[in-house]
């Protein structure tokens, strides 16, 4: 009887290793942060433009690095699963901040003003 127990207590915990499968075309986590600073980009471009369509801007900045948007769904679902998101929104983050001398700027004078040091996302 305990080895009994002891068989499906071994096979319980080898079922769970993982929640979803890894995708067939997963995106590199370097490629996925730029795009979504790109879509970031992107996503202000409604404020100089309230009656655009975006939705062509965001095909193009998945055309832009060579990315279908099934794959960047499934590749977003999966790194979201794998608790993984959070680093590479931060990676998206320090890009923009790149890109922007000026945004970067105005985040550190926040954090002065502030006097705390907040995490870049949460």
């Amino acid at each position: 009887m305990k080895k009994l127990i002891f068989i499906f207590v071994l096979l319980g915990m080898f079922s769970c290793s993982d929640y979803i499968d890894k995708p067939k075309n997963l995106i590199d986590k370097d490629v996925m942060a730029e795009i979504i600073a790109d879509l970031a980009i992107n996503d202000q471009a409604i404020f100089v433009y309230p009656d655009k369509n975006m939705e062509a801007g965001t095909r193009a900045v998945l055309k832009s690095h060579k990315v279908k948007s099934d794959d960047f769904v499934e590749s977003f679902k999966y790194y979201v699963i794998k608790e993984e998101m959070d680093g590479i929104t931060n990676d998206a983050q320090e890009i923009l901040l790149r890109k922007d001398p000026k945004a970067d700027k105005y985040v550190k004078d926040k954090l002065k003003q502030n006097g705390a040091v907040v995490p870049l996302v949460r």
